[in-house]
This record gives structure tokens, sequence and C-alpha cells, in this order.
């Protein structure tokens, strides 16, 4: 596995202690990088997956995004349900609980969702 070390620590002032380091794997680093670009997404915006990939600085990872959304523990506050696939329809089973789940939440958000499919044109967030 790769890790990456990175400097963390909060040192108070006058201090003499040096911030310390913890080591953390990459997909672990990858996983927070993508969750605090989906922690952006206004309410009443989409993303695509591949949209949030770039928006978190990990290149073209659509799939990779998609794996590891559908790996979020239930009942967490990240919007999952505001990631669509490219073509503007929902990315969970059409039919299924996530799906209905997903449709709710959208259009609790003032989001039109018409037969599993969004209006990129109309919904898609521009940061």
């Amino acid at each position: 596995m790769r890790e990456t070390k990175v400097e963390t620590g909060v040192v108070k002032a006058g201090a003499k202690t040096p911030a310390v380091a913890e080591t953390f794997s990459y997909t672990a680093l990858r996983r927070q990088m993508l969750y605090a670009a989906l922690a952006q997404v206004p309410a009443g915006k989409v993303v695509t997956y591949g949209q949030l990939a770039q928006l978190a600085g990990l290149g073209r990872a659509a799939r990779w995004v998609g794996s590891q959304l559908g790996r979020l523990p239930d009942g967490g506050s990240l919007p999952w349900h505001r990631v669509i696939n490219a073509a503007g329809r929902l990315g969970v089973s059409e039919g299924s609980e996530a799906w209905y789940e997903q449709c709710q939440r959208l259009r609790s958000e003032g989001i039109q969702v018409s037969n599993g499919r969004v209006s990129l044109r109309l919904y898609r967030w521009q940061p």
C-alpha cells in the first residue's frame, strides 16, 4: 500500500513542540479529497461523477468516485444524492430503494427529476 505523510497538528502560541506527522494511506487521502469536494456541492445543484473527480483533484477517476459513494455509511451527512452520471441519469439502479431516495432528495431541493433524469443544462453546478 502506498502511503503519504501529511504534517498535521495544532501548536499553541509560544509552544516549542513541532507538529506531529501522521501517516495516511493513499486511498484514505484520496477519499478525504473526494468528501471535501462533495461537501461543497450546494443544494439545488448536481455534479457528474467525472466532474466531482476533477473538482476533488483526482483527475479522470469517475468510476472510482462512484465506487466510493456506493460505500458511504447510511445516515451520513454528505450529499451523495447530488451526484449523477454524465448522461444526466441517476447513478443507482432504477426502482431500487436508493433510486427512490435520490429522486425524493433531489426533488426536495427543487431539482426536477423525470424518468430518472436530471437536466444538466439547468442544474449542473459550475463553481
